[in-house]
């Protein structure tokens, strides 16, 4: 077996708090790519991986090659670290 290390990628994300401004920041931010779903209390993102739902406190993530994605809190916490800066 051979071990790989994961190559260390910078990254943009956004996290939901549930609240319509805070969709409204990523929905401008993602270009309308995330979309709020009401009835399901939940973002809808179109990803490479077909139509994945975002719950309150998931992170939205911008990847390598411009797609979204929803990440659960826990897991973006153990693989990611803060750099600094906003925009």
């Amino acid at each position: 077996m051979t071990q790989f290390r994961k190559k260390p990628v910078v990254i943009e994300a956004m996290q939901w708090d549930g609240t319509r401004e805070s969709y409204e920041d990523i929905a401008r931010w993602s270009n309308l790519a995330v979309q709020w779903s009401v009835s399901a209390s939940a973002l809808l993102i179109n990803t490479l991986e077909g139509t994945l739902a975002a719950s309150r406190s998931d992170w939205i993530i911008r990847g390598v090659k411009g797609e979204f994605y929803p990440c659960k809190p826990d897991i973006f916490e153990a693989t990611y670290d803060p750099i600094g800066g906003t925009e």
